[in-house]
């Protein structure tokens, strides 16, 4: 990724998951679900917003209520923004995605899987 100091640049982050599976979307139906959580490191640039696809409403037999998931293919984007006084060249940006993979009879542990990428400040 290349950003411009005091611009902005976005982050496609591509997920996808073996047929039968699902992930709670950010924004799970029922309290007990735990929703997928992109988080990123306050430094070197900021994430500014990150924006999650519209889930699906699936319904299964461990839940009365739709569930709001995800599954296949789908995209996180994340919209970073690089201070004005940010020096120029190249930084590592980390984070973290949290996430509980479930088929339709039983959800695995939840996982953290930790991001990194570099950026090109100019």
């Amino acid at each position: 990724m290349t950003i411009k100091r005091g611009g902005t640049a976005e982050l496609k982050l591509k997920a996808a998951l073996q047929p039968g599976f699902h992930v709670n979307s950010n924004s799970p139906n029922d309290e007990f679900l735990i929703p997928l959580k992109l988080t990123w490191a306050k430094e070197p640039i900021e994430a500014e917003q990150v924006v999650f696809p519209k889930p699906q409403l699936e319904k299964y037999d461990f839940s009365q209520n739709p569930v709001s998931v995800f599954s296949g293919n789908f995209e996180i984007v994340t919209r970073f923004k690089a201070p004005v006084s940010a020096r120029p060249g190249l930084v590592v940006m980390t984070g973290k995605l949290r996430y509980q993979a479930c088929n339709n009879k039983e959800c695995l542990q939840p996982r953290n899987l930790d991001l990194r990428f570099t950026a090109d400040i100019q």
